[in-house]
């Protein structure tokens, strides 16, 4: 069965040719162009991926992208404006995976949902050796099969990428792990730039949810220059 991508903008011709790209790569689309319909989509049928535009006539991408958190896990891309970087931050925080600035080739966001479904797949139910699906260190404990994570046992809500970037640095702890190679791993090898802060505000978000301060941080320590890691 195919993965379904909802992509909700309400400018035709954007969406339209998105879908059109997604439905070439096989993808099954469902296209909405504005927040409403968007919203009573999701109620009654949750995707396996969601492209939500920012600026909607009515219910904005921040809306949509708040509602689908609280209850689902499931990828979601955010289109903001070229320039508005507090569109971008908001989106993250408000647990987005991902953003794609417009104008953009819808080769490059088709690229993306690839990026964020082979992600989402690999590190959120991909079957695997039991020994290797909990990861345990220092009071925290990460589960890739059912998703779950806890803090000396009270549990974390993370997002999927805030999951799977802890998840890596788990996996390489003692090891600086450099931004450039966090945002490989999870969105693979396309379009990174020094100027992506996406991996920055993920960061910012983890240590917030665990409590960690960025002056003496407990778990995920920055290495000025380098990266971040977690002690061994």
């Amino acid at each position: 069965m195919s993965d379904k991508i909802l992509v909700v903008d309400d400018e035709r011709e954007i969406a339209d040719l998105v879908a059109l790209y997604l439905e070439n790569e096989g993808f099954a689309v469902v296209t909405c162009y504005n927040g409403t319909d968007a919203l009573a989509y999701l109620e009654k049928e949750p995707p396996d991926l969601a492209v939500l535009d920012v600026m909607l006539p009515d219910l904005s991408g921040f809306v949509l992208c708040r509602k689908i958190r609280e209850k689902y896990r499931y990828p979601v891309i955010m289109l903001t404006a070229k320039g508005e970087e507090l569109d971008k931050v908001t989106g993250l925080t408000l647990g987005a995976d991902d953003y794609v600035t417009k104008p953009f080739l819808p080769l490059e966001l088709t690229a993306r949902v690839k990026a964020q479904l082979r992600r989402y797949k690999k590190y959120n139910g991909a079957a695997g050796p039991e020994e290797d699906s909990v990861i345990a260190h220092a009071g925290l404990v990460l589960n890739s099969k059912t998703h779950e994570c806890t803090l000396n046992e009270k549990p974390l809500a993370l997002t999927p990428t805030e999951f799977s970037i802890l998840r890596i640095l788990c996996v390489q702890k003692g090891n600086v792990v450099s931004a450039e190679e966090l945002f490989h791993q999870i969105w693979g090898d396309e379009y990174y730039s020094k100027s992506n802060n996406t991996v920055t505000v993920h960061i910012r978000h983890l240590r917030e949810k665990m409590g960690d301060s960025f002056e003496k941080p407990r778990y995920i320590k920055t290495v000025w220059g380098c990266g971040y890691k977690i002690e061994a």
